[in-house]
């Protein structure tokens, strides 16, 4: 049987009274139901992210570049990850700092990897920091996934940790059958073809 591809869910948002990890529960639930996944989260509030960056290019490889140890559980994991998913709010129609960071401490981790977004917000359900992000992390050679989750006017819209529109599982789910397949062609064409630098 094949091994699942290793899904990383990220936390975004560092901020004082953030929903993000309501969101990340239950985006994970709509994972592990999904089944297609080996499923990890990591939360930023809980990594030490500088927002002073080294001389050093993030392109040398892992061992060579200097990132605080307290680091090397998000280093790690973004390395491991066959798909990455990005939970983000919307700070003033862009992402937070503390994902910007998190993303500028790392390069090659990201590379040749799709990555999907589960974002919340204002009316626009966070779709402004969705469109940054795609640019961004299309500059670091990710693939980003067309359909993703956007929860508009989220403090309206969640009752008991869970979105109350009932077509959100189904939402959850076409995000997640795209980045399965994406993960899998992907982790098949990384260990057949070292990608372009």
């Amino acid at each position: 049987m094949e091994n699942k591809p290793k899904l990383l869910i990220i936390v975004g948002s560092v901020r004082e009274g953030r929903f993000g990890p309501v969101v990340t529960s239950w985006f994970t639930e709509q994972a592990g139901a999904h089944g297609g996944f080996e499923v990890d989260v990591v939360d930023l509030a809980e990594i030490d992210i500088p927002l002073a960056l080294p001389a050093a290019s993030p392109k040398a490889p892992a061992d060579e570049y200097p990132r605080p140890a307290g680091m090397a559980p998000l280093t790690s994991a973004l390395a491991s990850a066959d798909a990455i998913v990005l939970v983000t709010p919307e700070y003033n129609h862009s992402y937070p700092a503390s994902l910007k960071a998190a993303i500028d401490w790392h390069f090659t981790q990201w590379t040749a990897k799709p990555v999907a977004f589960v974002s919340y917000g204002g009316a626009a359900g966070g779709r402004h920091a969705v469109l940054h992000l795609e640019n961004v992390l299309t500059e670091l050679h990710a693939v980003t996934i067309r359909d993703g989750l956007a929860f508009p006017n989220y403090f309206l819209t969640w009752r008991d940790d869970r979105p109350t529109d009932p077509d959100a599982p189904g939402y959850a789910k076409v995000l997640l059958d795209q980045l399965s397949w994406w993960a899998h062609a992907l982790r098949s064409a990384r260990e057949t073809t070292p990608y372009p630098a």
